[in-house]
């Protein structure tokens, strides 16, 4: 652990000395510091996985929090691994996104620290083993979020945005203080291997911790119905910690889970129908509206809750599977669900750094503005759509693998000792099938209408070049890390498994684990053979190509085809989006043609969160009218504060002695 508080160092001193010196070499000394600090925390972290073991360090703070435990144990070294490579890549990228902004002379000081600080509180979440010290930097984790959230303070938009996201992390972390309270008063202790011991042997405080971590946890993930914060934090932050937060960040809430579910023991069948059918609604609501957004950055963050569903789909199933006796299922589910935590944080930021290169390029998120990007960056679009089809879960990419094992962990508990079981499993396969169905119509209609056609908006027409290299580089790696693990899974999923023995308390039986590593070996071999086989056919079709003369497409009569003749965002889900009316609340934005040739006219569609629309909004207006009574205590009278402030003290010193 020595070599994990020395990164932890490097990491607040390359924070703190970017603050002194010149605005354009902050990002880049921060980055140099992240990369020795990654080196570092990779080196204990990799050992842990690879072997199985783990490491500790006992600190003394102060009476308070007594000794706190540091443990890097495998599910800690895993979240370790992913936050220090992830986080690396973002600062990578943030070099070139943020020069706009230093053109127009903005101070990034703030910016950098509050940058490090997100990292630093994210590794100590996912090793600290003491409950007080534990809610103080997933504090600071929210707190530094949030301000990078509010990058640009001066647009109304993302205040808001920073707020609502502010107030969801302070909800959630009730939640938590409760599950951790309640633990607290019953062992009269702060470390997480007491709440072990006691909560093993007392099921019904169990599951009651259990489920306050759940919807703490949960909120953070972005589960449903928790959800509404994240798609207004995305598109307002930089895109950078777009990324970050949507790749690295919300997973502290599936470690949370995961952490609670190390100390909670066996779980009883309503925790894990629970955590199931809980994620399949996330799943399916989140690509469900993701398809309705036209803001790119906006679609993304609705993925973000439908990979957050399928991680914890593989999580549910992976209970479903210990509940029921069933290894095999409990080691593929716990498996695809631990490997997607990785695969999503690899592509996922991989799409949010690409649509933020088109950003940059072209100063609008609107996909419909867009169009004919592949000619002016083609290096941007590759990247995006390879990120695109492994969020699908479409072969040979990552994504693949990760639902292909949640897939097969399903189908193998089909043959349920109950009816229950056996009817949720069969409703968990079809409803990963739909997702993965809605993934790619929304996915082929971002990657079409920004990409290909032709310019539909002067956004589109007015840009000349290529994203910057420095941030095209950290999207190279994680498409090739996109690749890599999804044609030699075999070498990740010796990884997984440490996590996976851990969460199963060491019942992981040896031939389970040898017959999933065959078979990710077998698919390996097979995706080996589909990628000869689709190059040599691209050779043949060159060859026979060169032979053929070209013509251009018909254009049915017409003989200067324009941007009008092409598929919208709009109409290109405008048909699937019909069928499903009462899941939607329809906003429309319409200025009607009053002249016979009219100069301007237009219609706009906007989609709202249902949840947002009928719960949420109008909690807000009740709690606006309750507030609203109180207006007249405060109109600026001094002496009238001081005569508020007295009665209080008094009423206090009455309540003190009375009750005393």
């Amino acid at each position: 652990m020595k070599l994990f508080f020395i990164a932890l160092g490097i990491l607040l001193l390359g924070g703190l000395f970017s603050a002194f010196i010149k605005e354009k070499f902050k990002l880049i000394t921060l980055t140099l510091f992240t990369a020795i600090a990654m080196f570092l925390l990779l080196i204990p972290s990799l050992q842990v996985l690879f072997s199985g073991g783990m490491q500790g360090a006992q600190l003394y703070f102060s009476p308070m929090f007594g000794n706190i435990n540091f443990m890097l144990d495998s599910l800690s070294a895993f979240f370790v691994t992913v936050i220090s490579v992830m986080s690396f890549l973002g600062l990578i990228y943030a070099n070139g996104y943020i020069k706009p902004y230093l053109n127009r002379n903005m101070n990034i000081s703030s910016h950098c620290i509050f940058l490090t600080l997100l990292i630093v509180s994210m590794l100590c979440v996912v090793t600290v083993q003491n409950a007080l010290a534990f809610l103080i930097v997933w504090e600071i984790m929210s707190l530094s979020s949030f301000f990078l959230v509010i990058f640009e303070n001066n647009k109304k938009d993302v205040l808001n945005a920073g707020i609502k996201y502010l107030v969801y992390m302070h909800i959630s972390v009730i939640f938590i203080i409760s599950a951790f309270a309640i633990a607290n008063i019953k062992t009269g202790s702060l470390d997480f291997n007491d709440f072990a011991i006691f909560l093993n042997q007392n099921q019904h405080f169990a599951n009651i911790i259990f489920l306050l971590a759940f919807m703490g946890f949960g909120t953070k993930a972005g589960f449903v119905p928790f959800h509404n914060w994240l798609p207004d934090a995305h598109p307002a932050a930089p895109t950078h910690v777009s990324g970050i937060m949507s790749g690295v960040m919300i997973k502290t809430g599936i470690y949370g889970i995961l952490r609670t579910l190390c100390f909670t023991g066996m779980p009883s069948k309503f925790i894990a129908y629970t955590v199931l059918i809980t994620a399949i609604i996330s799943a399916l609501w989140g690509v469900l509206y993701a398809i309705t957004q036209h803001d790119i950055k906006r679609l993304l963050a609705y993925h973000s809750i439908e990979n957050i569903g399928i991680i914890g789909i593989g999580i549910g199933v992976g209970l479903i599977g210990v509940v029921y006796g069933n290894p095999a299922v409990a080691v593929m589910g716990f498996a695809g669900g631990i490997l997607h935590i990785l695969n999503h944080s690899i592509f996922k930021e991989l799409l949010f750094f690409a649509a933020g290169s088109v950003y940059i390029k072209a100063h609008t998120r609107n996909i419909e503005m867009l169009g004919g990007l592949i000619k002016k960056m083609p290096f941007t679009a590759i990247l995006f759509i390879i990120g695109s089809v492994a969020i699908c879960g479409l072969p040979p990419f990552n994504g693949f693998i990760s639902e292909f094992l949640i897939y097969a962990a399903m189908i193998i508990g089909l043959p349920a000792p109950t009816t229950a079981a056996f009817m949720t499993l069969v409703i968990s396969i079809a409803a990963l099938a739909l997702i993965g169905t809605m993934a790619i119509l929304c996915f082929t209609k971002a990657s079409g209408v920004m990409f290909l056609g032709s310019p539909r908006s002067e956004h589109a027409s007015n840009i000349d070049s290529e994203a910057d290299k420095i941030m095209i580089f950290p999207m190279i790696i994680l498409a090739f890390l996109c690749f890599f693990i999804g044609i030699f899974p075999q070498y990740i999923i010796n990884i997984v498994m440490q996590p996976v023995e851990m969460l199963l308390q060491g019942s992981v039986i040896p031939p389970v684990v040898s017959a999933v590593e065959d078979m990710i070996s077998s698919i390996s071999v097979i995706f080996l053979v589909f990628i000869v086989l689709l190059i040599a056919m691209c050779i043949l079709r060159l060859l026979i190509n060169k032979r053929q003369r070209q013509h251009t497409t018909w254009g049915c009569g017409y003989d200067k085809p324009n941007n009008r003749m092409q598929y919208t965002a709009s109409s290109y889900a405008g048909l699937f989006v019909s069928t499903l009316k009462p899941m939607f609340k329809r906003i429309s934005h319409i200025k009607k043609p009053k002249d016979i040739f009219p100069k301007e006219a237009y219609y706009e569609m906007e989609i709202e969160d249902i949840e947002e629309a009928y719960i949420v909004k109008p909690l807000l207006k009740l709690d606006e009218k309750f507030l609203a009574k109180f207006e007249k205590i405060q109109n600026g009278n001094m002496q009238q504060y001081i005569l508020f402030g007295l009665i209080f003290l008094i009423v206090a010193i009455i309540g003190l002695i009375y009750f005393g």
